[in-house]
C-alpha cells in the first residue's frame, strides 16, 4: 500500500519536467528561466550596472582641464587728492589659465579608467553570486515539493488503512486504539507536511524576490532533481577559483592604487597660473598689456601624510587578494565536502537503505492484511521508509546547494547548469 502510492508518486516527479496542459493551472518554472528572468530584472545587477556608469562619469571628470579664470580689476579710486573719484582709475582686464604639472591630469585618468574595470570585475561578481542564490533557492523548491508528495504518499496510505483495520477490529484482530494510533500517524504526518508547505511557499518569495517580483507569478519548479554528476577533482576545481571576478578585481584595484600613488607623489608639484590681461590709464589714456606667472611654493606642505596612506594601501593589496582567495578557496572545500558527503549518503541510501526498506514494506504491509503483523509494527515500518526518504531529499539537496556553491565559484559547469556561467 505505502510502497505502491509513493512509487506512484515518485513516478510522477520524475515527469516533473512535462508542463502540465491545464491551461488554468499557474506556469511552470524550470532553473533555465529563473537564471535568465534573474539576470534581467534583479535589482542587485542593476546596482552593479550603475556602479560602472558612475565610474565612467568619475573617468570623464578626471580627464578635464581646468576652466580659464577672467577678472576686473579697479585700482586708484576713491582716495583722496589726485585720486578721488575714478579720474586716475586704472582698470584691468584679465584672463588666467592654470596649466597643470606634467603626469597630474594622467595620473588622475588612470586611477579612473582603473576604478571602471574594477566596477565590471564587481558587477560580473555579482551576477555569479546571484546566479548561485538562484539555482540554490530552486533547489530548495525542488526539494520542499518532493517532501510533500511524499507526504502525501504517506498519509494517503494511512487514510486508506483505516476501512481495513476497521473491519480487523470488527473481527476482534485488532483494538480500537489502534484507530487513534493511525489517525495519530497520519495527523503527525499531515503537521511535517504543513511546515513543508511553510518553507516551499517561502522559497517561492525569495526566487520572486531575485527575479525582481514582489510575489510569484509561476507555478511548480520543474527540473531533474533527482540526477547527480561525477565531481571534477578538488585541484581542479581550486585552481579554477583564480579567474573567478572577486579575484580578477585585484588587478585593476592595484593599478588604480599605484596611479592613486603617483597622485599623491605629485600633488606638491607646483601648479602654474598663467595670465594675460589690458590695463587702461585713465588719466593719461593710456592702455598697456599685462602678463602674469604665478606658482605655489611647496614649503610646508609636501603632502607627507597622504603619500605614506597612499603607500600603505598599495602594499596591503597583494595581502587582501591573498585573504580574498582563501575565503574563497575555504568556501569551495565546505562545498566540496558536502557534496562528496552527500553523494556517498546518496549511494548507501539509493543502493542499500531504501530498496530494503520498500521491499519490508512490501511483507509488513501484506502479512497485517493476513493478520501476522500488528499496527504498530506496520507503523515503525511505514515511518523507517519515509525517514529513508526524506534522508534521500535531504542528500539531494544538500548535494545540488554544494554544487550551485561550485559553479560560482569555480565557473565550471557540473550540473545545474551545463554551461560556463562566466
Amino acid at each position: 500500500m505505502l510502497f505502491r502510492r509513493v512509487a506512484a508518486l515518485a513516478c510522477a516527479c520524475a515527469l516533473l519536467g512535462a508542463p502540465s496542459a491545464v491551461a488554468e493551472a499557474p506556469r511552470v518554472i524550470t532553473l533555465a528561466e529563473a537564471l535568465k528572468r534573474t539576470v534581467a530584472a534583479n535589482p542587485r545587477l542593476a546596482i552593479a550596472e550603475r556602479e560602472i556608469g558612475i565610474a565612467a562619469g568619475r573617468r570623464i571628470q578626471a580627464a578635464t582641464i581646468p576652466n580659464p579664470e577672467i577678472g576686473l580689476d579697479v585700482e586708484n579710486v576713491a582716495g583722496s587728492g589726485r585720486y578721488r573719484g575714478t579720474r586716475s582709475a586704472e582698470t584691468t582686464l584679465q584672463i588666467g589659465q592654470l596649466i597643470e604639472f606634467p603626469g597630474k591630469r594622467d595620473a588622475r585618468v588612470t586611477a579612473a579608467s582603473a576604478e571602471i574595470e574594477t566596477a565590471r570585475w564587481q558587477r560580473q561578481s555579482e551576477r555569479l553570486e546571484v546566479l548561485s542564490e538562484t539555482a540554490v533557492t530552486f533547489v530548495r523548491i525542488l526539494g520542499a515539493q518532493r517532501r510533500i508528495e511524499i507526504f502525501d504518499g504517506l498519509i494517503a496510505s494511512l487514510d486508506g488503512m483505516l476501512p481495513l483495520l476497521q473491519r480487523r477490529i470488527d473481527a476482534g484482530a485488532s483494538s480500537p486504539a489502534d484507530v487513534s494510533r493511525a489517525q495519530v500517524a497520519a495527523d503527525l504526518i499531515r503537521v511535517e507536511r504543513e511546515r513543508t508547505k511553510t518553507a516551499l511557499e517561502t522559497a517561492r518569495r525569495e526566487l520572486a524576490t531575485l527575479m525582481g517580483l514582489t510575489a510569484p507569478d509561476f507555478g511548480a519548479a520543474v527540473g531533474d532533481f533527482g540526477s547527480t554528476a561525477r565531481l571534477p577533482s578538488v585541484n581542479t576545481l581550486m585552481a579554477a577559483v583564480d579567474e573567478h571576478p572577486q579575484l580578477s578585481r585585484w588587478t585593476s584595484i592595484r593599478a588604480q592604487r599605484r596611479a592613486e600613488l603617483l597622485s599623491a607623489r605629485l600633488r606638491p608639484a607646483p601648479d602654474f597660473r598663467l595670465s594675460a590681461g589690458w590695463r587702461h590709464f585713465r588719466e593719461t589714456g593710456d592702455n598697456a598689456a599685462v602678463f602674469g606667472l604665478s606658482a605655489a611654493i611647496p614649503l610646508w606642505d609636501q603632502n607627507q601624510g597622504a603619500i605614506i596612506a597612499a603607500q600603505e594601501t598599495l602594499a596591503k593589496t597583494e595581502a587582501e587578494r591573498a585573504a580574498n582567495k582563501a575565503t574563497l578557496l575555504v568556501v569551495l572545500g565546505r562545498a566540496y565536502e558536502a557534496a562528496a558527503g552527500a553523494q556517498r549518503e546518496l549511494a548507501l541510501l539509493q543502493g542499500s537503505v531504501i530498496p530494503k526498506a520498500r521491499i519490508s514494506i512490501r511483507a509488513i504491509e501484506d502479512g497485517y492484511a493476513q493478520g501476522r503483523f500488528s499496527l504498530l509494527e506496520l507503523l515503525d515500518t511505514q515511518a523507517a521508509f519515509s525517514q529513508a526518504l526524506q534522508r534521500e531529499q535531504e542528500a539531494l539537496v544538500s548535494f545540488h546547494t554544494a554544487i550551485a556553491t561550485i559553479e560560482w565559484l569555480s565557473g565550471t559547469p557540473i550540473l545545474l547548469t551545463r554551461t560556463r556561467l562566466r
